[in-house]
């Protein structure tokens, strides 16, 4: 079943409501964790990869490893992932990860902090990979293969689901293969709607490539850390003073990579980010499962 474009959504009508405890604001910080997953000769892969990554442009190394790559993407599970972990355990606040199945299971101390942590973890596929031109049943064993892999380390199925770099079969073979309660594959509103799929409603939890550290890794992107700690303060401005005039809550997601915001140089954004969010007590920080719950409860 094609997926339907849908220009309208709640147009200038979006539901009234309030979070939880009357909370403005929503703000979902995922951390997506990617690295052993990504395109490599030595995962099988026919050339190496050439996205996000400190070599901006990067052109694809065509059946030979691309050592400085591979060395970039390293950095976010070897320090990135810590530099991030350590600041929202210390600070006790909630974390969802987008989790690359391969990824994961590389990495046995990281998936330890996460459970310890009790940070929700969300399916990002299998591979890091472009699944745009993936044969659909490669892409299906992929699905498969990520909810299992997420089932085997942590104990339970995900809740959600994030490819990214979808095809336009990703959103049916997930539905197909998985019981997850909500997706993010989407960028289309500023709250979660509902979409009808296979006469069943399916939620959306748009994510977000704007309030994003990738942009740090592309052309005409961050440059330094206070662009993006200025971007995501006028966002949360923004929505925050909507949300007090029109007396209904709104949602801000922020992504976040462990090689990328993980550097020294970038990080200190994020935390001069954390800080200002201290000045308010009426927002909510909270996981993607949650303000999936928080839709099902009052909105299904």
């Amino acid at each position: 079943m094609p997926e339907i474009r849908n220009f309208i959504g709640y147009g200038n009508n979006p539901p009234i409501f309030r979070w939880d405890n009357n909370a403005k604001l929503a703000v979902q910080f995922v951390l997506n964790y990617e690295e052993g997953g990504e395109s490599t000769v030595l995962n099988g892969d026919e050339q190496s990869e050439i996205f996000l990554s400190e070599i901006i442009g990067a052109q694809p190394v065509i059946g030979q490893r691309h050592i400085n790559m591979e060395s970039i993407y390293e950095y976010g599970s070897r320090n990135g992932f810590w530099r991030i972990y350590n600041e929202f355990t210390n600070r006790n606040l909630p974390l969802t990860i987008f989790g690359v199945g391969l990824a994961l299971e590389k990495n046995t101390e990281v998936c330890d902090a996460i459970k310890n942590a009790k940070f929700e973890v969300a399916s990002h596929g299998y591979r890091w990979i472009d699944y745009q031109h993936i044969d659909p049943r490669i892409e299906e064993e992929h699905i498969i293969k990520c909810y299992q892999t997420i089932k085997n380390i942590f104990g339970y199925y995900p809740s959600g689901w994030y490819t990214g770099r979808t095809s336009p079969n990703t959103r049916d073979l997930v539905l197909k293969n998985t019981e997850v309660i909500y997706d993010s594959d989407a960028y289309d509103d500023d709250i979660p709607y509902w979409l009808e799929r296979n006469n069943k409603k399916h939620l959306i939890i748009p994510y977000t490539l704007d309030n994003n550290d990738m942009r740090f890794a592309t052309a005409q992107g961050f440059n330094k850390g206070d662009d993006f700690y200025n971007y995501l303060k006028d966002s949360f401005d923004t929505l925050y003073n909507e949300s007090k005039k029109s007396g209904s809550s709104k949602m801000m997601s922020i992504g976040l990579h462990c090689r990328i915001i993980g550097r020294p140089g970038r990080f200190q954004s994020l935390l001069k980010f954390l800080n200002y969010l201290d000045q308010f007590n009426d927002i909510w920080i909270c996981s993607r499962r949650q303000i999936a719950e928080f839709w099902y409860e009052n909105f299904s």
